[in-house]
């Protein structure tokens, strides 16, 4: 029998050079699955039409939300940012992180700033 190794997150995310960079492991249906190092503050932003899944694997994640709310995140947890719900990931000390977000999802919203990534960089080398 042939065996076929499953995605070993752990190396996935050594693979990662870059905080706020996304880089996509997996697709199941029209979800990525992505790995990200996440240090300081991204920007505020939404998804008009996308969720977006949050699970740290590592470190402690904050993300503010509007009216002065903010979930905090540890290792094993995980938040979903509904669809079109402002927020603003906060990273303290470096955080390890697996998104799963549709397809579509562009990296900050209808915002871009200095450190968007496109999605055509995210899924790079990703033939899965």
């Amino acid at each position: 029998m042939t065996q076929i190794p499953g995605v070993d997150l752990s190396a996935e995310l050594e693979a990662v050079d870059a905080h706020w960079t996304p880089r996509v492991i997996a697709r199941v249906n029209d979800q990525y699955v992505k790995v990200a190092k996440l240090l300081g503050e991204l920007v505020w932003h939404a998804h008009e039409h996308e969720d977006e899944m949050f699970l740290v694997i590592s470190g402690r994640l904050r993300i503010q939300l509007p009216d002065d709310r903010e979930v905090v995140l540890g290792p094993g947890q995980l938040y979903v940012v509904p669809r079109g719900m402002q927020h603003n990931p906060i990273a303290d000390e470096e955080v390890h992180i697996v998104l799963v977000e549709t397809v579509t999802t562009a990296h900050t919203g209808s915002v871009v700033v200095e450190g968007t990534v496109p999605v055509e960089q995210q899924v790079g080398d990703f033939r899965g």
